[in-house]
């Protein structure tokens, strides 16, 4: 064998040991409680947010809408009759915004006894077919008080119903041969499609109802969220034309690379977009801020939320968590801007100790506890509510990475041993892409070792500055951090770092897809 490929193989194989290792429990830091749901219904969860006054609003599978009082632990029926609801805004005291599968809705309590009496379709401009896989996501709220929303793209799992809602769009197939040979023409189809209008977009919908189309090019984008600074946060799920999940920073017209929703673009005139050459789809797309490997990482990440509570639920306010549903995780991003370009590095922030899976739907309350809702739609995943509550001590962990024109800047939460964290050995790092293409998913390509050749410790022992033999763009570098301990002893919380590096710090333009074909 090789020395060169023993030596990769040794190091894969320490990684995965480390990785595995026992680790500091998140019970020292976080405590966890199961919330009792309302009796006699599916406690799935499709959406959760806070009413001014304190309650809880969420929408459950079967299309229940409660209010729950924290403090009397008492539910009440605020609304019923909806379609598989994925996501809820509450706007005040009396009325929260819906989006279920029809329609984005607005639900009035007018009279004030706590239900609501009036029902109002805020918009329903957009196509469905009757494919199972068309599910709708969100809202998430602008400052200006818009909403924006994510329509699934269909599946080829499966066929349209007899009739549809909006124009039917496919080329080179009629409805009538969708639903008539559906197995002898599916593969024509892609495996997923957007056959009526914005399939696989995000929207936007002003209060008055008018609909904006915003942005082409996901898959599955079950998760959208606002930031402090106004900036849009979409999930969208590993599969066809997506190597592995992602978190998008979302732009009006940007394309998102799945080419299917292509067609419902404004003059629109280049026929199947399946046809376009993927070279041509790579120079148009818009690339993920953080990539989130399968398996190890994510499967498949649901709803971004940012720590607003201002230091109330640890050390990391102002952080995005993201939701995950295979597993029993909740993931922590660090951004990164370059260039005037966000990129970042994900954490597996919260696993096991007591959390469900079907992590889908997240909301904090006033005090700063996290509120957890699951979901599992036939799929894997799990029901009910939990809600996350920090002790107040501060975990050893990573709070933030930053690319540098050398390597990168890794700050912690507490200050380190310098001794252990000025060793290169102490750490273990790799660096590998994901290809862009037609095909579900994709292998790490080109999975290299990185060398570091220098770790340096700041005064305040905080921040330690790695220098890296070569600082390659366009790759994904996935840290393994378990040796790394502080100076009172306690070693990093979540040793595996994934960051996602496309932009460099000295402003040198990466290499375009001419040069590279991988996932960027």
């Amino acid at each position: 064998m090789p020395s060169a490929v023993f030596v990769f193989i040794a190091f894969v194989v320490a990684v995965a040991v480390n990785l595995s290792a026992a680790q500091p429990s998140i019970a020292n830091y976080y405590t966890i409680e199961n919330i009792a749901a309302p009796k006699g219904l599916d406690p799935q969860v499709g959406g959760l947010d806070f009413m001014p006054d304190g309650r809880l609003v969420a929408c459950f599978h079967r299309g229940e809408v409660y209010t729950y009082h924290p403090k009397t632990k008492t539910w009440k029926l605020f609304a019923e009759g909806l379609q598989e609801p994925l996501g809820v805004v509450a706007n005040s005291d009396r009325e929260v915004v819906i989006m279920q599968r029809p329609e984005l809705t607005r639900l009035t309590d007018t009279d004030g006894d706590g239900a609501a009496d009036v029902y109002q379709t805020l918009t329903d401009a957009f196509g469905m077919s009757g494919n199972y896989h068309e599910f709708a996501f969100g809202p998430a709220r602008d400052a200006e008080g818009n909403f924006y929303i994510g329509l699934n793209v269909a599946s080829n799992g499966a066929s349209v119903r007899d009739e549809v809602r909006g124009e039917f769009r496919h080329y080179g197939l009629s409805r009538e041969r969708f639903k008539e040979d559906w197995k002898k023409v599916k593969g024509l189809a892609g495996r997923m499609y957007s056959a009526v209008p914005y399939r696989g977009w995000v929207l936007k919908v002003a209060p008055d109802g008018t609909m904006t189309p915003f942005a082409p090019g996901f898959r599955s984008p079950n998760g959208l969220a606002f930031d402090a600074s106004g900036d849009l946060w979409v999930t969208d799920n590993q599969g066809d034309w997506l190597g592995a999940s992602k978190l998008f920073h979302v732009r009006k017209d940007h394309f998102h690379g799945h080419p299917a929703s292509l067609v419902w673009t404004k003059d629109w005139q280049r026929g199947d977009p399946l046809k376009i050459p993927v070279a041509e789809l790579d120079r148009m797309r818009t690339r993920a801020a953080v990539m989130f490997p399968q398996g190890s990482m994510a499967n498949s990440p649901t709803q971004p939320l940012i720590d607003s509570t201002g230091g109330k639920f640890g050390p990391f306010a102002g952080q995005l968590l993201i939701g995950e549903m295979n597993q029993p995780r909740i993931m922590r991003v660090m951004l990164d801007k370059v260039n005037g370009e966000y990129q970042g590095a994900c954490v597996p922030f919260y696993h096991g100790a007591g959390l469900r899976i079907g992590n889908n739907r997240f909301v904090f309350d006033k005090a700063g506890a996290l509120w957890v809702g699951q979901e599992k739609l036939s799929w894997v995943g799990d029901a009910g509510i939990q809600r996350i509550t920090w002790n107040g001590k501060t975990p050893m962990d990573l709070h933030t990475i930053k690319v540098t024109k050398a390597g990168f800047d890794l700050t912690f939460t507490k200050p380190v041993d310098a001794a252990i964290a000025g060793d290169v050995e102490n750490y273990a790092l790799e660096r590998f892409y994901f290809r862009y293409h037609q095909k579900y998913g994709s292998p790490e390509h080109e999975r290299t070792k990185v060398t570091i050749t220098k770790a340096v410790v700041s005064n305040d022992g905080k921040t330690v500055s790695l220098t890296l033999d070569e600082v390659v763009p366009w790759r994904v570098y996935r840290f393994n951090l378990k040796l790394i301990a502080a100076q009172d002893g306690d070693t990093v919380w979540n040793p595996m770092v994934v960051y996602t590096l496309n932009q460099l710090r000295d402003a040198t333009p990466p290499p375009g897809p001419e040069t590279f074909s991988g996932e960027r």
